[in-house]
């Protein structure tokens, strides 16, 4: 049994102190239609921990590590909107953002205007756990601290199950040690394809505790990182997949089983091109299957899936619509056209780490 994520990667407003090159992000927050500031709005990088408020001008400026990032820009009122950013350590970027007010969408009234379950979090909380946050051990230490904030939708016709949220579900990750906040667009789970897709934006915070848990959580913050797609991606941006044990194959299709030929050469010229200092063009279409060699695959996951326990290193599939794009610390784009499937999917939200995370990191 496959399971499928489309994920939207997410943000936090901690601020880190480890010592990296850094660069400062300016910019101003305006309406729309009256031009005048925005006071309180929130500005976050992407799936980082990383973020700032605007101040009574709309103004705001924040130090960020050199790298890739979406930039989250919204407000109480106002639709979210989104700039990607490219940074050179040193450097000060600048942004101008111009909220629009929220109009209500053609979705959420065909939403509100069907039948909520009364009873959603009792019926469906437990499916859209294994399925939002994961099945894995790491996941098991996951809390939803309000529960209350969902609300479950089910579509007999369709056998469709959709979840919106009207507040911002609070989730607290003993594992990993992070409190987060993930304001929840949409959620939907697919009965007859196990196909489920998630969309949001997710503020980490880092949690604080003794030495001896903080020292826990720095073990289990490496054990989430290596084999992750975060760290594949920051390999294949400095010419080490070989190196930390990646293998990429492509997924050849017959008219009875899949075939996996390996690419001989991940950089050539043909599929590979560095675009400058920062950013590497991976043009890649199609299904690929990415091999970790360094470690297994967990045996709930193995189980799960009924494989042999015997089996060896990671095993997750890519589908590239148009290839994408990576950044110096792992971030890349479109991420809405690389589709996750396998282990990597199977982890999910309980076992993803911020874009500036890095090991050795407290």
């Amino acid at each position: 049994m496959r399971h499928f994520i489309l994920s939207f990667f997410c943000a936090s407003l901690y601020f880190i102190s480890t010592a990296q090159l850094t660069v400062v992000l300016k910019g101003s927050v305006t309406d729309d239609s009256t031009n005048l500031p925005v006071e309180g709005a929130f500005i976050v990088c992407q799936s980082t921990t990383l973020g700032t408020t605007s101040d009574a001008t709309g103004n705001f400026s924040m130090s960020i590590p050199s790298g890739g990032y979406t930039v989250m820009i919204g407000s109480t009122g106002y639709e979210t909107e989104s700039q990607r950013i490219s940074t050179v350590a040193g450097q000060t970027e600048y942004i101008q953002i111009r909220l629009r007010k929220k109009l209500k969408k053609l979705e959420d009234v065909v939403v509100q205007a069907s039948s909520e379950v009364a009873n959603g979090w009792e019926k469906y909380g437990s499916h859209f756990k294994d399925y939002f946050l994961g099945k894995t051990p790491f996941a098991a230490q996951c809390v939803i601290e309000n529960p209350e904030a969902l609300k479950f939708y089910y579509s007999k016709k369709k056998n469709r199950l959709r979840v919106k949220a009207e507040m911002p579900v609070k989730i607290r990750n003993e594992a990993l040690g992070y409190q987060i906040t993930y304001m929840l667009d949409s959620f939907i789970y697919e009965y007859p394809t196990q196909f489920s897709i998630h969309s949001g934006v997710t503020l980490f915070t880092e949690m604080d505790s003794t030495d001896q848990q903080k020292s826990i959580w720095k073990k289990n913050r490496e054990e989430a990182y290596w084999g992750s797609r975060l760290h594949f991606m920051r390999c294949y941006f400095d010419s080490t997949l070989a190196e930390n044990g990646f293998l990429i194959e492509e997924v050849r299709k017959t008219d009875s089983s899949e075939t996996y030929q390996a690419l001989s050469n991940p950089y050539d010229s043909a599929f590979y091109e560095p675009l400058d200092s920062l950013e590497k063009d991976v043009y890649l279409i199609g299904r690929y299957r990415i091999h970790y060699k360094e470690k297994p695959m967990l045996r709930a996951y193995l189980e799960a899936n009924k494989y042999p326990l015997s089996a060896k290193g990671q095993l997750s599939t890519l589908e590239l619509k148009n290839g994408f794009v990576i950044v110096e610390n792992g971030y890349f784009y479109e991420q809405s056209e690389v589709i996750s499937s396998g282990y990597w999917a199977w982890k999910n939200l309980a076992d993803q780490l911020p874009y500036d995370y890095w090991p050795g990191d407290q």
